[in-house]
């Protein structure tokens, strides 16, 4: 087994190591979720806390880790007679993100159930990871009822797994900790609130700090051993410190003046529900247990808020996440403590980030970010005991986006069209209609378009396709009947057999891969008609997060087109390139549509079964071939039929506005053989009907009028 990375070597991190800490006191406090950029020790980090985690004791042989002084009763491997029991190191257990359902929560041997009314039960990682750590790297890469399940159970501390009635209930309580990338795409919001905490990390600006990062990694990878016995005491004065803590809590006092912080704080920051206060009382009491107190201080509180509700707030995937500490602090003052908080006692200091002895280049040790995670940032050491906690938002972490102020651009350098213009601020986002691909896919599960997936609705059945998931009840029974003569039934009971089982299929929805190809030409740069336009695919990139797609953008003006952002499931960073598009210049049609032809292509190597929609925002003007040369509109044309041949989706935003109106965007649905939707007729609470669907044929209510043609 190799040498793991030792927490108190990761350099800087304070405020992720701060939160791991917490959560290894207080595990009620509700696991962390780690948002950061890539290479910055999160990975590392949490493999390396559960090295400090104190010894658990165990029944032995119990496959779920009862305790032996307080077992389970409903343990599946009980009851369990009382006596001694075996002591082992706590465990860290990975989610990968492509496990299956039985693999998180176990599985049922159904035959078995049936036949014998035998709960033959193989534990999940959910039974492995009671009592210890579970953590899940690229959370928000993870299927959306994983997570249901992981935080039901994180929430309940058990795990239930139930198959057409035969029910087998586990504990499972443990330190749920996940990492994710945000540029990867975002978790919905429902989910990041059940995760206690949450901390941002970027990589260290510093140089020399980046200096000793490199020298730590490169003095792991050389001897871990020896790297790991340099810091061998400040990992003992670590775990005893965490050990200290944990009998401290049951101690610690939570007055009126600290909950009422606690109250007004959530109130003045909008946080929806209870949750953010109850995750704050507890963050705080582990602060104060953390530092060796048993009251909770003002700080505390503070230090609290800025790790439980900076997730909390946002509203949808474009809101940044963090806090108003000036806010902040003036909601605390509000509460004035009873007589002046005494000066804290000075208390041995945690180690350096200079390492063990300050041993320079090769005494430091590994970098923070291990061997799995690249390289971190951050300093080595703990907090002191006793000392006032810092600031929670890391010097580089994003504050909120700001839209830029309009200002004159120099001309197009095209010599043709209108000159380019600075972007402009979108328009408010709404309530778009259902737009979906016809058919029926078997795509990655979501919710815009038809699909057989995993979950849903009972549409049939049949044999299953290795490991039996669902099982089709009615269906099994009728496959078993015609042979209980012959298989010599003689009681009640029904005998049967393996090749008698049936998996159900089920109908749900699909997420799909919408492709947004925006005219960004000098027709549309029209200061109020951009910004109604932004604010059209701002609102279909919203729909686009809830619904679980995957969204890329072309743009399109000048001489040719741009993919702007190559198709991801981060909707936010869409939002961000749509946000700063300048306008100007002639109008390549056929380039931003030979553009999307391209992209798809790649797309379909790459991800076969998400089925794609093309969504065009344009006008439908055509004033350049750009270096295709040729007539600009019948390119456009011939760009829009060659699509339409292979049978993809799409559908038409008609930009154009004004009395007078040339249809062309008409045409170009018509090519596509999809229909034009204005962006009016986009809004879900218009007059116009809603789109059910994205057909491949145009239908008599979206013919276009071709007069224009």
């Amino acid at each position: 087994m190799s040498t793991p990375y030792p927490f108190t070597a990761v350099v800087g991190q304070r405020d992720l190591r701060l939160a791991l800490l917490l959560n290894a006191v207080s595990p009620a406090v509700g696991g962390v979720l780690v948002r950061g950029e890539k290479g910055t020790a999160k990975s590392t980090a949490v493999r390396a806390l559960s090295a400090l985690l104190p010894q658990v004791d165990v029944v032995p042989g119990c496959r779920f880790s009862c305790a032996p002084a307080a077992p389970d009763p409903a343990c599946p491997d009980g009851p369990h007679e009382p006596g001694g029991g075996a002591v082992r190191p706590a465990r860290m257990v990975e989610l990968p993100v492509g496990a299956s359902e039985d693999r998180l929560v176990g599985a049922l041997d159904i035959e078995r159930a049936l036949a014998e009314g035998v709960k033959a039960f193989e534990p999940g990682l959910l039974a492995d990871a009671h009592r210890g750590i579970l953590y899940v790297d690229e959370v928000n890469l993870l299927h959306d009822h994983l997570i249901d399940l992981l935080l039901d159970a994180a929430a309940m501390g058990a795990s239930y797994v139930e198959r057409e009635g035969v029910s087998v209930r586990h504990a499972a309580r443990f330190l749920l900790v996940g990492t994710m990338n945000p540029e990867e795409g975002e978790l919905r919001p429902q989910l990041l609130d059940r995760f206690g905490l949450t901390v941002e990390v970027a990589a260290s600006r510093e140089p020399a700090q980046r200096v000793e990062v490199v020298r730590r990694r490169l003095a792991y990878e050389d001897d871990p051993a020896a790297f790991a016995s340099r810091w061998a005491d400040d990992e003992r004065e670590v775990r005893a410190r965490v050990v200290a803590a944990r009998a401290l809590l049951p101690k610690v006092v939570l007055d009126d003046t600290s909950l009422l912080r606690i109250a007004a704080t959530c109130a003045g920051f909008e946080v929806d529900g209870m949750r953010a206060d109850i995750v704050m009382a507890r963050t705080a009491t582990a602060l104060a247990a953390w530092a060796g107190r048993t009251e909770v201080r003002k700080e505390d509180v503070r230090q609290a808020a800025l790790l439980a509700l900076p997730h909390r707030r946002r509203r949808n995937p474009f809101d940044a996440p963090g806090l108003d500490e000036d806010k902040l602090d003036e909601i605390l003052d509000r509460f004035p403590d009873e007589e002046p908080e005494p000066e804290p006692d000075p208390e041995p200091e945690g180690p350096e980030d200079g390492g063990p002895g300050d041993d320079g280049p090769d005494g430091g040790g590994p970098d923070g970010g291990g061997p799995d995670d690249g390289g971190p940032d951050g300093g080595g050491g703990v907090p002191p005991q006793g000392e006032a906690p810092e600031d929670a938002r890391t010097p580089d972490a994003p504050g909120p986006q700001e839209a830029p102020e309009p200002q004159t651009a120099p001309p197009s350098p095209e010599g043709g069209g209108a000159p380019e213009q600075a972007p402009v601020r979108a328009a408010e986002p709404f309530r778009t209609k259902m737009l979906s691909v016809p058919g029926l896919g078997e795509g990655a599960a979501g919710r815009r378009s038809r699909a057989r997936t995993a979950h849903g609705r009972t549409t049939g059945a049949q044999r299953p396709r290795g490991h039996l998931t669902k099982l089709h009840l009615a269906a099994t029974i009728q496959a078993a009947a015609p042979h209980q003569k012959a298989r010599g039934r003689s009681g009640r009971g029904l005998v049967v057999r393996a090749d008698d089982l049936r998996q159900a299929t089920r109908e749900g929805r699909e997420g799909n891969l919408v492709l947004f190809v925006v005219d960004a030409s000098g027709s549309m740069a029209a200061r109020q008609r951009m910004g109604a336009v932004k604010g059209a695919v701002l609102s279909l990139l919203l729909d686009a997060y809830q619904r679980r797609d995957k969204v890329g953008l072309i743009t399109f003006r000048g001489a040719g087109a741009e993919l702007a952002l190559p198709p991801t499931s981060s909707v936010d960073a869409a939002a961000a390139r749509l946000e700063k598009l300048p306008t100007g210049g002639r109008t390549p049609l056929a380039a931003g549509l030979l553009k999307a032809h391209e992209v798809l292509r790649i797309e379909r190597l790459r991800d076969p079964s998400r089925r794609p929609l093309l969504v065009v925002v344009t006008d439908g003007r055509a004033t350049s071939a750009g270096a295709l040369g040729g007539d600009p509109r019948e390119l456009s044309g011939r760009s829009a039929r060659m699509l339409a041949a292979q049978g993809l989706a799409s559908v038409v935003v008609d930009c154009e506005t004004g009395p007078v109106r040339l249809g062309l965007a008409g045409v170009l649905a018509a090519d596509l053989g999809g229909p034009a939707v204005t962006l009016d007729g986009l809004r879900a609470d218009s007059l116009a009907g809603l789109v059910k669907n994205v057909r491949t044929s145009v239908t008599s209510n979206t013919t276009p009028n071709r007069r224009a043609a």
